[in-house]
């Protein structure tokens, strides 16, 4: 009998339920048709997607910009717009990109790593005409040491002292890396030129060579060597100046040496044309490319280490960025096409120190 009795029950609940699923049923159907079609294209003119592929030393400093970019686009468009966002070594980025990879819009370590993206017919020739260059930060190469800087440390020559250990990512992967050993080899001709008179590539290779011998690992990429030395690998790190800031400002107790003879580190930033057009973002990604340039993105940019561009905002933090006694940039080297031809070829002065040659 009782069981029976629990038998009708769960039977009554289960019609009462029913009911209730039919009622919100006939509930939804009671909705106009015109009304549902409204609501869906507005959710689509509101919604709208950029998808951000950049190297991985700029995660930070983006994942506050990017916000105050959706809120700025909202407030001027009446539109809400999201972000895909990939992180990885400026290489591996831009390989990615050329591979299938549908960014909007990119930022890279280096002007050569958006080439690669012009020869592949996804950015216009034309992307340097916007802001400063189309580039978007600056900063320099710098080295960081432990706290209290044990081993002494005041320039690149340093580095090849005997019982340092140094570390630096792979040029083949980072862009930042390349910039690396752009800065060691173009320490190397400064010396020579101070030396000799004259610029000597060859000297400026034994340099390269003295100060690799002393390289404990090749990471993929410049988070990927910074993590590999807050674990405790080495005792001083070839870096971003931008990098060693921001983990000093999480409370991490480094010591940062601005070599008197260092590089000016430019970082760009494109629409990536073909896919833009594409998804039908071009609009949407060609201000955010321009947002970057803003002081309140050059703001946060400089609050996490990197060097404005917007001579204003820099002004403003000059006290915090002093320029090095002989700073000298790419062309120094002879442009990135000089670089490219004579470090990072397959029979380049990188691959022959790598093979000891």
């Amino acid at each position: 009998m009782k069981l029976r009795k629990k038998s009708r029950q769960l039977h009554r609940g289960l019609a009462a339920l029913l009911l209730v699923i039919l009622a919100l049923a006939v509930t939804g159907c009671g909705k106009s048709g015109n009304s549902a079609a409204a609501e869906a294209d507005s959710a689509q003119q509101g919604d709208l997607t950029l998808v951000i592929g950049a190297y991985s030393v700029v995660k930070d400093a983006m994942g506050e910009i990017l916000p105050l970019f959706a809120a700025k686009w909202k407030a001027e468009t009446g539109q809400a717009i999201a972000f895909q966002q990939s992180y990885e070594a400026s290489g591996t980025q831009a390989r990615a990109i050329t591979g299938g990879f549908e960014a909007d819009v990119t930022l890279l370590a280096m002007e050569g790593d958006v080439e690669k993206l012009v020869k592949a017919g996804l950015v216009d020739p034309a992307w340097k005409e916007r802001g400063e260059n189309g580039m978007v930060t600056r900063s320099v190469v710098a080295l960081g040491t432990r706290e209290g800087n044990p081993k002494g440390i005041t320039s690149f020559a340093d580095l090849a002292k005997p019982g340092v250990k140094v570390l630096y990512p792979n040029p083949k992967t980072s862009g930042g890396a390349q910039w690396d050993i752009n800065a060691i080899y173009g320490a190397g001709l400064k010396l020579s030129e101070k030396q000799e008179g004259v610029k000597n590539p060859a000297a400026a290779k034994a340099f390269l060579e003295s100060v690799h011998q002393n390289v404990e690992s090749l990471d993929k990429s410049g988070r990927a060597s910074m993590a590999a030395f807050e674990y405790g690998v080495g005792d001083v790190i070839v870096t971003y100046e931008n990098e060693l800031l921001a983990r000093i400002a999480k409370g991490v107790p480094y010591e940062i040496i601005i070599p008197r003879d260092t590089i000016l580190i430019e970082n760009p930033a494109a629409v990536v044309d073909k896919y833009a057009d594409e998804r039908g973002t071009r609009e949407a990604a060609e201000a955010l490319v321009d947002f970057l340039l803003t002081p309140q993105a050059q703001e946060v940019f400089a609050k996490h280490g990197f060097r404005p561009v917007d001579e204003q905002v820099y002004a403003a933090h000059a006290s915090r960025y002093p320029k090095p006694a002989d700073l000298f940039d790419i062309h120094y080297l002879g442009g990135w096409d000089e670089v490219r031809s004579t470090l990072y070829s397959k029979r380049g002065i990188w691959y022959q120190v790598l093979a000891g040659i």
